[in-house]
């Protein structure tokens, strides 16, 4: 989901949830199990706001939170109208669309300051026209994939800072798509490699997601894959 879509969708849970009126009970209470499904849509509904509010570094008061949507749902005496608490939520999108330019920029220029250090100190680490930085991990002896083969790895993907957003390791097991539909940087890197080897890449913004924030992954963020290619499973 991009940066554009989080604000849409917290725009939109933030009004359902003033805009819902039911009976409960406002005391708060210990969350050990969820019993029912009211207990689940009100868990749901929470953590999902909750993940959206901390992926977009939105700060807020949670005792007022708490009171807005108590007076949303139950006294009915909300302290804002509907068109104050929209006039409220069109500051916050444009508050939250100059961070993300602001974190995107800086974040680009840390990207190509890490990939000229990079190529610079380590003498193994290769570079192609579009940017993409290789490391050969292990070398294997299969075919090579094509743009259009659909392939199988195992892989871990981190941001500079070493915190890993997504591995097929973790998962256990390998994962199977198509090299016309992933990024280009791995479009690219997936061709220089043979069946059975393994390449650490480092892709630039522009050859990964660019301006587009993702779950786990800031605006203009270089990633760092170590990718070990086990089949190709489809040639076309």
């Amino acid at each position: 989901m991009n940066k554009g879509n989080n604000m849409k969708y917290l725009f939109k849970v933030s009004l359902l949830i003033i805009a819902v009126s039911c009976n409960s009970n406002s005391n708060q209470k210990s969350i050990s199990t969820l019993s029912d499904f009211t207990d689940s849509t009100s868990y749901s509904l929470g953590a999902d706001l909750g993940e959206n509010l901390k992926l977009q570094q939105v700060k807020i008061d949670y005792d007022v939170f708490m009171a807005g949507l108590i007076d949303g749902m139950e006294t009915g005496m909300v302290k804002l109208d509907q068109k104050q608490r929209r006039a409220v939520m069109l500051s916050l999108q444009n508050h939250l669309r100059e961070q993300a330019a602001k974190e995107g920029e800086s974040n680009l220029v840390i990207a190509e300051q890490f990939l000229e250090k990079n190529k610079k100190d380590n003498q193994d680490v290769k570079e192609t026209p579009t940017s993409l930085q290789y490391r050969v991990l292990k070398e294997g002896e299969g075919d090579r994939p094509s743009s259009t083969d659909r392939v199988r790895v195992h892989y871990v993907g981190k941001l500079i800072d070493g915190s890993v957003f997504d591995s097929s390791i973790d998962r256990g097991e390998p994962s199977e798509f198509g090299l016309n539909q992933v990024i280009k940087g791995w479009t690219e890197g997936l061709q220089l490699m043979n069946i059975g080897s393994k390449y650490e890449f480092y892709i630039h913004p522009k050859i990964a997601y660019g301006s587009r924030a993702r779950p786990k992954i800031p605006a203009n963020s270089l990633l760092i894959f170590e990718i070990e290619l086990l089949d190709i499973v489809t040639k076309k």
